[in-house]
């Protein structure tokens, strides 16, 4: 016969399993003792009711391994949360209905929406409706899951005394507790919270009539929902049934448990304490369940753990005698002859871990996973861990970390079909939809690897490249033909005469068809939206955009099974939701993508897992690292009703929002009573300070109050696994290892024998930029995007300036402020200006064009000849050949007696100080191929009689006239430059000399260059390295 008989008793048979013990172990290694050296086949018969069917599959696993290798007939094992009337605990035809089946959560989702669009508010947007769905589904399967007999009633609760808010809440859920259920009706379907509620009420009534004659036991569950509590008593009055309850504590002290009422939801043993009130029991009528032979130590430990962490957790009226209980357990401890401290023993094997930010927790918690596998247990098989948390986003950061060694862990979150390929790409195609020429989204969508698309035969991956680098980085184009523009004017050479490689043609003509095939999806997608489009149709165009881009391989897999799910939802139950504007339907598609999770399987590590809270019920690993214990985060806090006030609630008969509470802390103690058991939090979450949690709290005054000279006690802080997250991607040791200011010697041959001035002016202030970009060959390239207002509005009003002299060389017309007008406005639109900008730009424009008008007034009085953009050039000798010097001029003022030299500057003009130095030597340099006849228009050498920049801005100070050469200086100034210019390529064509980086950083302004990064600028900066290089 068996050592253990759980249905040895003929009273009802309720027993428990402290939860210091590994649950899902004990409850298997009682009932192998039981079965004993019965037949094999015994425990085919028997029925095992488990909370969920994670449980139930670590509870085979754990019978399995405890009968080592024994033969048997495995019990039926089956969730209590997820019954099915034709699978066992029931017997074919034993309820005698059928009953319809569950209407699935995504249909569902959108019946309520569509019932609240069509029966209550037809003004309702698409994302409200369903926002306003999700909180009517939540009321409705609490009213079903808590057996409220008349929902109906809510809209009588309303008095007189209550906000206008709660009447129409209550009026509106009067009426859609009555019209859902005649939809449901009408569909063939019921919600599935009534169906689970229904079964197990009639699998409780059934076993209240003819009990059970096969064995039943019923274990983990605490019975929060009523039906399932009155089936655990039906099981425990069965002949041959019984219940096995998780993490009763049966030494807590009477007083503190008769405190344990219904003000007091939230507290773990408040669920416990429910239903045994509920079936008439107390603490006494609980008997322990078969404990496994443990070592003494362990069971000692395991026993001080659970009664400290109980404590801890205590009833907020029961704390003020926190250290008369502390003596008294030590007290008690002592007359049993144990010779150690019990607070110090409940707290070997816990630790609390304190990180800064999210981070670096995630970095702590996949280091001590890591270092789990590392470890075997003494007899040498390998130890197990489990991450629980309810953060799922810092359990996708730990998975992240874990996969840098390649390790990939059994998570049970799963992951948003946002994040997964096909989610991504849908997102895509209604950002695309939205906005068909943003440069992210279109990055995004041609990058992504489900999309193939038409190049007009060419390479699609190099069309993409030249579409990205030609026609996406930079200022966004305002619609297709600019972008194609873009691309055309790429071909050709530029004002300085640089043309693209002969490699890149082809593909420029590639990325041209790829940007015409855009176009016509963009047509056709947004056609549907003239206006707003029914949110059915919507889909629809989205759904063949993804098609067309991706084929029918974008719905393979899991994650392309979930994205046709949730589009089938919208194009089936979209229409009576409304109509959408195309930027409400890609948020409203974003949400949905967000909210959908797929859980893919695949090969995982068998001793780590990644677990939530609900899912790691009655789950035990050798290493538990409770994470996220923040407030707000772990325990959440209660749920905000937008529908019902709590007396509304209260009357109802519907649970307070406290209740989940004390099933979170439940949740809490049975993990934390772990042998080795971490607890984790940060300091910091999204940047913000965070409140640690209140059972962490709790725990930290508890032990501080435990404290003392004669019996000292303390949570451990294992500094190790901090050091080791701090060190993992530190530097190495010692003096940072910065890097010395660059100082490359290329070949005198390989060194540029050509420059403009605007490069002569940066090879003075940054020569390193000039070796990165003329020797290395090395381009700066735009963001995607990028905002280049400054930049446009400088070529703008130049090309405004370049216009109004061409039409109107010699008199100016006499509209000629609206003229400059309508050429900076279109120069502006011309050059990526944004709707919003052209707004602000507007303004500025006219006060350009007014200020412009006087200043081209004045100085056309002189009658001076105007040239416009002139390019011009001079070559001269120089110690390593010649070399030549190139300007563009972007005015040129010839008169009498000399020529003015002109530049237009939107932003800040050089100082006289930065002019007379050389260190701005744009304009100086400009003059001297003036005087040597380096343009061609000037027919032959002018000497500069004027040097002068051209401030316009259009603010308060609209525009500034900045000389900084008149005469004779200005010759002089030029003469000086060129004598200068000459004296540094004499140097520079000495192969000793260094192209430094940052050779005058005074002038090199908050961002600094485009090479630093190459530079390390930061690094030997940072230092103290060189001193400036001497000129």
């Amino acid at each position: 016969m068996s050592g253990f008989d759980p249905f040895a008793d003929t009273e009802p048979r309720w027993y428990a399993v402290p939860a210091h013990r590994p649950f899902l172990e004990d409850l298997a290694a009682g009932v192998l003792s039981w079965l004993g050296d019965l037949p094999p086949e015994t425990l085919s018969d028997a029925t095992i009711l488990l909370p969920n069917r994670r449980a139930a599959r670590a509870f085979t696993a754990a019978l399995a391994r405890q009968a080592n290798g024994r033969a048997m007939l495995l019990p039926q094992v089956r969730p209590l949360g997820d019954l099915e009337e034709d699978e066992p605990p029931f017997t074919p035809g034993a309820l005698g209905l059928d009953l319809p089946p569950a209407i699935a959560p995504m249909h569902r989702r959108f019946e309520i929406a569509r019932m609240i669009a069509e029966d209550f508010d037809r003004d309702l947007t698409p994302l409200r409706a369903l926002e306003m769905a999700d909180a009517l589904g939540g009321f409705i399967d609490s009213c079903h899951l808590e057996e409220v007999p008349d929902p109906g009633r809510v809209a009588r609760l309303v008095d007189g005394e209550m906000a206008a808010h709660w009447e129409r809440s209550a009026e509106f859920l009067g009426m859609a507790v009555e019209a859902w259920p005649r939809r449901l009706e009408a569909m063939g379907l019921v919600d599935p919270s009534w169906r689970r509620a229904t079964l197990l009420r009639r699998l409780a009534e059934a076993w209240d009539r003819t009990p059970p004659t096969q064995p039943v036991i019923a274990a983990g569950s605490t019975g929060t929902v009523p039906a399932a509590a009155d089936v655990l008593g039906a099981v425990a009055r069965a002949p041959q049934g019984c219940v096995v309850l998780p993490g009763l504590d049966c030494d807590l002290d009477d007083r503190v448990w008769d405190l344990i009422d219904e003000t007091n939801e939230g507290h773990p043993q408040r669920a416990l304490k429910r239903l045994l009130e509920r079936h008439d029991l107390t603490r006494g009528d609980v008997r322990p369940w078969f404990e496994p032979p443990a070592e003494p130590a362990l069971r000692s430990r395991g026993l001080a753990r659970q009664r400290l962490l109980n404590e801890a957790l205590r009833p907020a009226d029961a704390t003020d005698d926190w250290r008369r209980e502390i003596g008294r357990i030590r007290s008690r401890a002592a007359e049993a002859g144990q010779s150690a401290d019990p607070i110090a023993l409940g707290l070997e094997g816990l630790s609390v871990l304190t990180l800064r930010t999210e981070e670096e927790a995630a970095a702590a918690i996949a280091l001590l996973m890591r270092e789990t596998l590392e470890t075997p247990n003494a007899d040498g098989s390998p130890r197990t861990c489990a991450l629980v948390t309810p953060d799922q986003a810092l359990g996708r950061r730990v998975e992240a970390r874990l996969e840098r060694w390649g390790v990939i862990p059994d998570s049970s979150a799963g992951r948003p079909l946002s994040r997964m390929p096909a989610g991504a790409l849908i997102d895509l195609c209604a950002r695309f939809i939205t906005d068909p020429l943003d440069p992210h989204v279109l990055l995004g969508l041609i990058k992504h690897p489900l999309v193939r698309l038409d190049a007009g035969g060419a390479d699609q991956r190099r069309a993409v490249e030249a579409l990205e680098r030609y026609g996406l980085r930079g200022p966004r184009s305002r619609d297709f033909a600019r972008l194609k523009r873009r691309l055309l004017e790429a071909a050709q050479p530029d004002r300085r005469g640089k043309a693209p490689p002969d490699w890149a043609q082809p593909h420029l003509i590639a990325a041209q068809a790829l940007v015409d095939r855009l176009e016509t999806l963009a047509g056709e997608v947004q056609a549907p939206f003239a206006d707003d489009a029914p949110l059915d149709q919507a889909a629809r165009a989205l759904t063949r955009l993804a098609e067309t881009l991706a084929g029918q391989n974008l719905w393979a897999g899991p994650d392309g099974e979930c994205a046709a799910t949730t589009l089938t939802g919208l194009i089936e139950g979209g229409a009576p939701l409304g109509a959408v504007s195309r930027a409400d339907f890609a948020a409203l598609l974003h949400n949905l993508l967000k909210d959908a999770v797929v859980r893919t399987g695949g090969a995982t590590h068998p001793s780590l897992r990644i677990l939530g809270a609900i899912e790691a019920r009655l789950v035990r690993a050798d290493r538990m690292i409770l994470a996220g214990l923040e407030e707000g985060v772990w325990p959440q806090g209660p749920a905000t009703d937008p529908f019902l006030s709590r007396p509304m609630r209260k009357s109802l008969g519907l649970p307070p929002p406290e209740r989940r509470l004390g099933q979170t802390a439940q949740d809490f103690v049975q993990a934390a009573c772990a042998p080795e058991a971490i607890l984790v939090h940060s300091d910091r979450r999204g940047g913000q300070p965070a409140v640690r949690s209140r059972w962490l709290w709790r725990l930290e005054m508890l032990t501080r109050g435990a404290d003392s000279a004669a019996t000292p006690v303390a949570l451990e802080r294992p500094s190790v696994a901090i050091g080791w997250t701090r060190t993992l991607d530190a530097p190495p040791p010692g003096p940072p290892a910065f890097a010395p200011r660059p100082k490359p010697r290329p070949p005198v041959h390989r060194r540029p024998r050509s420059l403009y001035v605007t490069r002569v002016e940066r090879w003075v202030r940054d020569p390193y930029s000039v070796y990165a970009q003329s020797i290395l060959r090395l381009e700066a390239m735009e963001r995607p995007g990028a905002s280049a207002e400054a930049l446009a509005r400088g070529d703008a009003v130049h090309k405004a300036i370049e216009l109004l002299t061409l039409e109107w060389p010699n008199d100016l017309p006499d509209d000629c402020e609206a003229v400059l007008h309508d050429h900076l406005l279109h120069q502006l639109g011309a050059h990526g200006f944004e709707d919003a900008a052209m707004a602000r730009e507007a303004p500025l424009a006219r006060n350009c064009a007014r200020w412009l008008t006087e200043f081209e007034r004045r100085r056309r009085e002189r009658g001076v000849t105007l040239l416009i953009e002139q390019r011009g050039a001079m070559t001269f000798d120089a110690p390593a050949g010649p070399f030549t010097l190139k300007a563009f001029a972007d005015r040129i003022e010839l008169s009498g007696t000399g020529a003015a030299v002109m530049d237009f500057k939107t932003g800040a003009a050089p100082s006289m100080k930065q002019v007379k130095t050389g260190f701005s030597p744009q304009l100086t340099l400009t003059g001297a191929i003036l005087a040597h006849g380096g343009f061609a228009d000037t027919n032959g050498p002018v000497e500069p009689d004027e040097l002068t920049y051209v401030r316009v801005v259009g603010r308060k100070v609209a525009g500034e006239v900045a000389v900084r050469g008149q005469g004779l200086e200005a010759a002089e100034l030029s003469r000086g430059a060129l004598e200068g210019l000459k004296r540094r390529i004499a140097r520079f064509d000495d192969e000793t000399t260094p192209y430094v980086s940052w050779a005058a950083p005074q002038f090199m302004g908050n961002q600094g260059g485009n090479y630093d990064h190459l530079a390390r600028v930061w690094e030997w900066a940072v230092a103290g390295g060189d001193e400036e290089a001497s000129e």
